[in-house]
């Protein structure tokens, strides 16, 4: 793999986009990737969240995959 050769190839392709909702998309992408660097958690709080989504499970509070397809779906209309 050759990142310089990548970084100008999206750099390129960047260039051409015009369309601002994709261009937003992009940003929020790049704004997360950075967020998620600087938010790590201690393995206790990560052993926590395990522990609370278990639980969570065990009480059935769950979504099958055709109930997350239909959410997304929903999301697209809004």
């Amino acid at each position: 793999m050759d990142l310089q050769a990548d970084l100008k190839w999206i750099h390129k392709e960047l260039d051409k986009i015009k369309d601002p909702v994709f261009i937003e998309a992009i940003k929020n992408l790049l704004k997360s990737k950075k967020n998620v660097a600087a938010e790590r958690i201690s393995i206790e709080q990560y052993n926590k969240e395990i522990d609370e989504s278990i639980a969570q499970i065990e009480k059935g509070e769950v979504y099958t995959h055709q109930e997350v397809g239909e959410r997304i779906k929903q999301w697209g209309k809004q």
